[in-house]
């Protein structure tokens, strides 16, 4: 082919080209904008970790609504535990309710809560848990704890970890986030 025989300009073509290859572009940058933006809001790559996070608040919810059958359900991942709750045994219900009551790990009743914060944790590339960082208000009036200052009481934060492969609670977590 010599530039006498060159094929004729094709307009739609060369704009389809053009937008894909902005498109692309475009597209690219947002994926970068959203990888780190998740990351740096402390939620997560690509925010992977607001599910996780949501089900903590769901949680919390529950607390404060002392509807701790409900609690129970999602600390285990288990919305139908009543109905085998031999399987739970090593732990059951009463316990729990004890734990997060009378002997809870902020000894006083939460009267509010704010998911802060999520870091991925443990072995792999995407790690086999999630830490979240959950920072409680507590009921006025109770006697602050041995050891603790009065003054820390309102933004108590506590660090719930939940397994990945089955999406089970534990609480302490195996780490504490440092954050402001």
């Amino acid at each position: 082919m010599t530039l006498l025989n060159a094929p004729a300009y094709d307009e739609r073509r060369e704009k389809l080209h053009r937008n894909l290859l902005i498109g692309t572009a475009v597209a690219i940058f947002l994926a970068i904008i959203l990888c780190l933006a998740g990351f740096l809001l402390g939620h997560g790559w690509f925010f992977t970790n607001l599910p996780t996070e949501h089900r903590v608040n769901t949680f919390f919810d529950a607390l404060e609504a002392r509807d701790y059958a409900k609690a129970y359900g999602i600390y285990y991942n288990d919305p139908n535990w009543a109905q085998h709750p031999q399987q739970y045994s090593g732990y059951p219900l009463k316990r729990f309710t004890e734990d997060w009551t009378t002997e809870s790990p902020v000894h006083a009743p939460i009267t509010s809560h704010h998911v802060d914060i999520s870091k991925t944790d443990g072995s792999g590339a995407f790690g086999t848990g999630i830490i979240v960082a959950v920072r409680l208000n507590l009921e006025k009036g109770i006697e602050t704890p041995p050891g603790e200052e009065p003054n820390k009481r309102p933004g108590h934060k506590i660090f719930m970890y939940v397994t990945k492969s089955d999406g089970t609670m534990t609480w302490p977590a195996p780490h504490e986030l440092g954050y402001n």
